[in-house]
């Protein structure tokens, strides 16, 4: 009997975290156990590596198919435009209310103070976390994309800079950032559609072929995924732990609990009330693409399983995917536009720093702007939360993010599986308003 795709995965995520705790509680003593142990560790992340770069390997192309091809089988401008208004509409609304909800439960909770006062473990924490070099490279590039951003109307300028980028592959294929891209495949589908129908066919025949290729291959790179998983999951378990893991156990429930209310209350009433579907229905449809996303921690390399299962288990149309979920990968962020809020606001809290509602309100603006242009790809997070931490001049913002990676794999993992649900909802909603026949409730 066949296992399910989704089924394969999550054994492989139970037989990876008990791999994991095994291996963690055999490698404390120096021995064949554990040169044997870091050899199975080594081979993992290499396998593991393998596997991302086999998903984003196909990300460039199939977002240029896609775009390009759903745009062009529109019914022209009009068509488009209509599209882009909802959609674009309903991920401000969604990714507003994420960020609201982060930063009531971090006012009412306070994970960063202990009886009204700042948390003195934490804070030493902080002070005392020795940083890996892996971690200080991630922390001076969040630096470096940070400082010439800090400003309000710098992130604003910023963001449009980055929609139109000089070189679109290499914003896309060097920095990771896809805004750019799916801006120029929008022009370059807008510009197709004011031809002629003579005129525009071989080309158009031309992307939605292109198109065609790649869901294959996506689907053939999707076979190897139980493997892929497996292999990331390995490293993340036994590398996982600490005294900071436990210090941090407060701020860690925060997230999970302000993910879990917008993922498992929120966003089903959402789709409920305009889409009419039953959300544990939408739930199973894409259940093999959430679990994809908590695996890899990246929204733009689970983009080709999110838009295989809107389409082959929700009834959305390829032409509303191809152009919602696309999209929705590059600007539509709400775990990680919740996560910053309330990352800032505990950093603020365990630093002593006092954040008035007006400085509150910044920060809610500031995640809003910054997890727009947030790469879709593991702790790409990093430079919104040091941007942010900059912009409000909250003490020990390097030290503080240095140490916030202890705890950060899982909560990537979690925040990502709300963004891509989060896109697959988008397109629900708007297929649902442009009259297909999507999951009944």
């Amino acid at each position: 009997m066949k296992i399910k795709p989704h089924w394969q995965i999550l054994l492989s995520l139970a037989l990876a975290t008990l791999m994991g705790i095994l291996f963690r509680s055999m490698g404390k003593e120096p021995g064949l156990a554990t040169d044997f142990i870091n050899g199975v560790i080594m081979s993992c992340e290499v396998v593991g590596k393998l596997f991302m770069n086999l998903l984003k390997m196909i990300i460039v192309p199939l977002v240029v198919s896609s775009v390009i091809a759903g745009i062009t089988n529109l019914h022209g401008v009009k068509g488009f435009g209509r599209l882009l208004g909802k959609t674009t509409g309903f991920y401000a609304l969604t990714s507003l209310l994420a960020i609201c909800l982060g930063l009531v439960l971090v006012n009412v909770i306070q994970p960063g103070l202990s009886n009204g006062v700042p948390n003195e473990e934490i804070r030493a924490a902080f002070e005392d976390h020795e940083a890996t070099e892996e971690e200080k490279k991630k922390v001076a590039d969040a630096q470096g994309d940070g400082v010439e951003q800090a400003g309000f109307f710098a992130q604003l300028s910023g963001f449009f800079l980055r929609m139109v980028p000089v070189n679109v592959l290499s914003a896309a294929a060097v920095n990771g950032q896809m805004l750019g891209l799916i801006f120029f495949s929008i022009l370059f589908a807008i510009a197709m559609t004011r031809l002629s129908r003579d005129q525009v066919s071989p080309l158009r025949n031309l992307f939605t072929s292109l198109n065609d290729v790649m869901i294959v291959l996506t689907q053939a790179i999707m076979a190897l995924a139980p493997i892929g998983v497996y292999a990331l999951i390995v490293p993340v378990v036994y590398k996982t732990g600490g005294v900071l893991y436990l210090a941090l156990g407060k701020y860690f429930f925060t997230v999970l609990l302000a993910l879990g209310i917008h993922l498992f209350v929120i966003m089903p009433i959402i789709i409920k009330v305009l889409a009419g579907v039953n959300p544990l229905d939408h739930f199973r449809a894409m259940r093999t693409a959430l679990l994809t996303a908590f695996s890899t921690a990246s929204s733009s390399a689970t983009l080709p399983v999110t838009m295989r299962c809107i389409q082959d288990n929700a009834g959305v149309s390829k032409s509303t995917a191809s152009f919602t979920l696309p999209l929705g990968a590059t600007v539509n962020m709400d775990g990680t536009a919740l996560y910053e809020c309330v990352a800032v606001i505990f950093v603020a809290q365990v630093m002593g720093f006092d954040l008035p509602l007006a400085a509150q309100f910044m920060v809610v603006i500031s995640a809003l702007l910054t997890s727009v242009g947030v790469a879709g790809i593991p702790s790409a997070s990093l430079v919104a939360i040091m941007i942010i931490l900059t912009s409000s001049n909250i003490p020990g913002a390097e030290t503080a993010v240095i140490a916030l990676l202890a705890v950060d794999r899982l909560l990537d993992m979690s925040r990502t599986a709300v963004n891509v649900f989060g896109d697959s909802c988008a397109a629900l909603v708007v297929a649902k308003s442009e009259g297909e026949k999507v999951l009944q409730g």
